[in-house]
């Protein structure tokens, strides 16, 4: 997109791709599932008019950063890690921060494992939970929705990958940034989710279908393992106190 300026930095030990804009105070975008720097799109020119420096980093896993092999990889340890690498070298002391959804959860540890390095953080999506060490997130849910709500269907490496790389990338992406549900987000197998997720979809409005190709391209190139591997460290990150209603944006405390 016009005056977005790329490049590619060593922090942490990993390659990371950044995109960005604008000359001020910055503000640090930090994308979810399944996405990438990309869907700051509009905001990194918004907030670059308004004076700030706007940088949406492709999270490890996603877009044009390193991807590693290795599901361990993707602790918080290493995700806020990635950060603080990306942080010192653009030579920025302290950031606001912007996170939607796994975004969100990286901005709420990155404060609490460095708040000398943010001025300020707005969530999107997910809402703070301390950490419970009696609880088993992966449990819960299993519990609560069964085996093939969203987050217990991305558990086995490579079993997701698949049903989706049958089913076609574009549908899949078109699915998930436009067509989810507004409760629990079930991926039933065989068919039903091919007729689930291969069903004819409408672009909305505020998603052209040049947009969307950006997107498959990317994942073409990428898979999706990357950011599963997000999903496949959920007992290592945080034993939740809080039980996922919806996708994105509904929550109880229990």
């Amino acid at each position: 997109m016009e005056g977005i300026e790329h490049t590619t930095l060593r922090a942490n030990g990993i390659n990371i791709h950044l995109a960005e804009k604008g000359q001020g105070p910055i503000i640090l975008l930090l994308h979810g599932f399944p996405e990438f720097w990309y869907s700051w799109r509009h905001q990194i020119h918004a907030l670059a008019s308004l004076g700030y420096r706007a940088v949406a980093p492709d999270l490890r896993g996603y877009g044009d950063s390193d991807a590693p092999a290795d599901v361990n990889s993707y602790t918080y340890f290493q995700l806020v890690g990635d950060l603080i690498g990306v942080l010192d070298a653009i030579g920025a002391d302290k950031v606001f921060v912007v996170g939607h959804d796994w975004g969100a959860l990286i901005g709420w540890n990155l404060c609490l494992f460095r708040p000398d390095r943010v001025k300020a953080l707005v969530n999107l999506s997910v809402s703070y939970s301390p950490r419970n060490a009696m609880n088993k997130p992966l449990q819960t849910f299993r519990a609560l929705y069964g085996d093939d709500f969203y987050i217990c269907r991305f558990q086995e490496p490579g079993a997701i990958e698949t049903e989706f790389a049958e089913i076609g990338i574009d549908k899949v992406l078109k699915y998930f940034l436009t067509s989810l549900p507004a409760g629990p987000l079930y991926l039933p197998k065989g068919k039903a989710l091919r007729d689930q997720l291969g069903s004819p979809i409408t672009l909305p409005s505020w998603l052209s279908e040049e947009e969307l190709n950006y997107y498959v391209t990317k994942y073409e190139n990428t898979g999706f393992t990357g950011g599963l591997n997000y999903y496949r460290n959920f007992d290592l990150y945080v034993a939740f106190k809080i039980i996922f209603i919806g996708y994105h944006n509904v929550f109880f405390y229990v």
